[in-house]
């Protein structure tokens, strides 16, 4: 009788961890999913800038939604870890336009250009002289300035770097604070970035800059590549051509394009500016494991609004991400699984502008990062057509755990990955810790703009991911994956 016994609770006890299992799975779904995008990449919030009211409202609404679903504050005083950086709000009604025979013809905020998110003030009419890609480094033999008189005007320059060197120098400028530093030096006014046109994109919102001291008197605008053609009107090239003379040459072509464009923004900026990551801990129920800890991660941070007419929405980065965290620990918490391990849900800021909240959250297990088993990061994980899973190279044990749970339920994982972590996971890579990042396939069509919106997510999609990520973590949490030693 004992035996038969039991077998019966073994087999009921069975059942019901996988009724657990089945519940928590349906308290993620895709109408709940949507709702918490809607409202993260709602105007209200304003595109969620670190250190903007907006965000804050973000931040305080995922606090209070970890104290619904019975999680404690991960600091145990309070859901929030608190960090400072730097900050820069676009205000008013800014504008930017072509000047011809008298007449201003406007440019349109959001369709035809933007402003670098770290732009500085201006209100001024110019001339447009091009200058490459913006670098001025003479001692390797390769100087965009050197034939050409920047004083009181704009300067138009490539976005992004060439894909060769000189004598395998690297460039001294890689980011947009830095080129716009070297055209103020030349007697600039303000800069206009165009992009490659072997390396197209759209004008994108954009606060990732670079180090160094804040222009407040600079201008920096990112045109687009179909609004620039008119500059080089008077050379008669196209725009690609203009490239291949530089790259096949590895030398300088710059010239007054003899436009000139008018300006007008006012941005406030702040060395140091107040944002915090959210973050919540459900403890662990094992007395050997409860020390191990899971952390399960995505950013909340998008890239604010410019004046008042364009926001960033930001619903697929990453308010998809934060919306998933937040309900795969609302169904840990409300399914009351047992899980062994710890499991540690953050909600990072001002990923956008740097890994900053990731950095700093990171630093708080770097002299006990051993305790970490693993991180999973999600972020854009809402457009697209396949779920893929980063950091496999250095992570294959976990990429394989995911890969075979995906076997048994969705199947949508592709095989592609890669090294090094990326984004948020980055910062816990660094410091050793095993991390998995949920990304989709085909996500970036929409990234930075205004169309990146709840409606243009595929939900079926969203829902698989977001599953299959609350699958992988209660696994771990539950002890079977052990702790590897990541490949660097």
């Amino acid at each position: 009788m004992k035996y038969l016994f039991s077998l019966f609770f073994f087999a009921f006890s069975i059942n019901l961890f996988s009724q657990n299992i089945t519940e928590a799975e349906k308290l993620i779904n895709a109408e709940d999913l949507i709702k918490t995008v809607e409202y993260f990449s709602s105007e209200k919030l304003d595109g969620r800038l670190s250190g903007s009211e907006g965000y804050n409202k973000a931040a305080d609404f995922a606090a209070e939604k970890f104290k619904e679903s019975g999680l404690l504050p991960w600091n145990n005083e309070s859901y929030f870890d608190e960090l400072f950086v730097e900050y820069n709000e676009i205000k008013n009604e800014p504008k930017f336009y072509l000047k011809e025979n008298g007449n201003e013809i406007p440019y349109q905020l959001g369709d035809d250009y933007v402003f670098r998110g770290f732009t500085g003030s201006g209100n001024f009419e110019a001339e447009v002289v091009f200058a490459g890609y913006g670098l001025n480094q003479p001692e390797i033999g390769y100087d965009d300035y050197k034939n050409i008189d920047c004083k009181d005007k704009f300067v138009m320059v490539f976005k992004q770097n060439p894909d060769w060197k000189i004598s395998g120098k690297n460039w001294d400028a890689n980011y947009p604070r830095e080129k716009s530093k070297i055209a103020k030096d030349h007697g600039a006014k303000g800069i206009i970035f165009i992009s490659l046109p072997s390396d197209p994109q759209k004008p994108i919102i954009s606060i990732l800059h670079g180090k160094g001291k804040q222009l407040t008197d600079f201008p920096q605008i990112h045109l687009s590549s179909e609004k620039a053609e008119v500059f080089f009107k008077k050379i008669d090239l196209e725009i690609p051509e203009v490239q291949n003379r530089i790259d096949s040459t590895k030398s300088a072509f710059s010239f007054n394009t003899g436009k000139v464009c008018g300006v007008n923004v006012e941005a406030e900026y702040f060395e140091n500016r107040a944002t915090k990551n959210i973050a919540a801990i459900l403890p662990g129920t094992d007395e050997n494991l409860k020390d191990e800890i899971v952390i399960i991660g995505a950013h909340l941070d998008h890239v604010g609004r410019q004046g008042n007419k364009l926001y960033a929405p930001g619903a697929n980065d990453n308010a998809s991400g934060s919306a998933a965290v937040l309900h795969i620990a609302e169904a840990f918490a409300k399914s009351k699984i047992q899980n062994k391990r710890s499991i540690v849900f953050v909600l990072f800021a001002s990923e956008e502008q740097g890994l900053f909240g990731a950095k700093h959250f990171a630093d708080a297990y770097k002299n006990n990062s051993g305790k970490v088993v693993a991180m999973i990061n999600l972020d854009c994980v809402g457009y697209g057509d396949s779920i893929q899973i980063g950091n496999g190279k250095s992570a294959p044990e976990l990429w394989n755990l995911i890969n075979e749970i995906d076997e048994n339920n969705s199947g949508l994982m592709v095989n592609q990955t890669w090294s090094g972590g990326g984004a948020d996971a980055s910062p816990f890579h660094e410091i050793g810790i095993p991390a998995a990042y949920f990304v989709t396939t085909n996500s970036y069509e929409h990234l930075h703009l205004p169309s990146d919106k709840p409606e243009s997510l595929n939900k079926n999609l969203y829902e698989s991911l977001t599953r299959l990520a609350f699958l992988t973590a209660q696994k771990i949490a539950d002890g079977n994956y052990q702790r590897e030693t990541i490949i660097k």
